[in-house]
């Protein structure tokens, strides 16, 4: 994704709103903690619906196909508070150019969306460092503008795998009994997840 431009013409951070906040952020950590194990960041979309939240990967072979696959996903979450677009990236500052992992989200309706990032660094040894604090690097497409609010919406508008009250982080659930070795690590991987995404939804409420 190193082929995103995120524009900022003024030096203020604007006032984000706080779900959109801690969505944009749990998405970031998720970047992070993928690194940091040794993953490659594959470009990601969350989104929380019905108090819900859903991540869905947009894998690319361009920076421009990534892009269109998680916008073609959000501009159809009819029923979502909002969403984050997460992946690996750099910026430009001052002291040069920076790799960052960048979270860009919006709220329905809205015309523009906005853009934080954890810059890092990474050593001769391969060892990554964050940044302590995302901070905001500018705004971003909105992908949610042509939207209405959640409640302008009936239940049959909203695309049904949204509607399921017992759907997890990744819209499927994980019945971590049943897993063994290497199915176990990734079933714990993503209980993790669901947890977190939990904590995500509730602080909302």
């Amino acid at each position: 994704m190193a082929d995103r431009n995120i524009e900022n013409a003024s030096t203020e951070v604007p006032e984000i709103p706080d779900e959109l906040e801690r969505v944009l952020v749990f998405a970031l950590d998720e970047a992070k903690e993928k690194i940091e194990g040794g993953e490659d960041v594959i470009p990601f979309t969350t989104l929380v619906v019905k108090d819900n939240l859903f991540i869905e990967s947009h894998p690319g072979d361009s920076a421009e196909e990534c892009f269109e696959a998680a916008e073609k996903n959000v501009r159809g979450a009819r029923g979502a508070d909002c969403y984050a677009f997460c992946y690996d990236g750099y910026i430009e500052t001052d002291d040069g150019v920076k790799d960052a992992l960048i979270a860009e989200g919006g709220v329905p309706g809205s015309e523009e969306g906005y853009a934080i990032a954890y810059l890092y660094e990474v050593d001769d040894e391969g060892t990554y460092t964050f940044e302590s604090e995302a901070a905001y690097i500018g705004e971003a497409p909105n992908f949610m503008a042509a939207l209405k609010e959640p409640v302008a919406y009936a239940d049959d508008e909203i695309d049904e795998r949204y509607r399921d009250e017992e759907a997890d982080a990744e819209g499927d659930e994980v019945e971590e009994d049943d897993a063994e070795g290497d199915d176990a690590e990734e079933a714990e991987e993503v209980a993790d997840t669901v947890e977190k995404a939990e904590e995500v939804v509730e602080d909302a409420e």
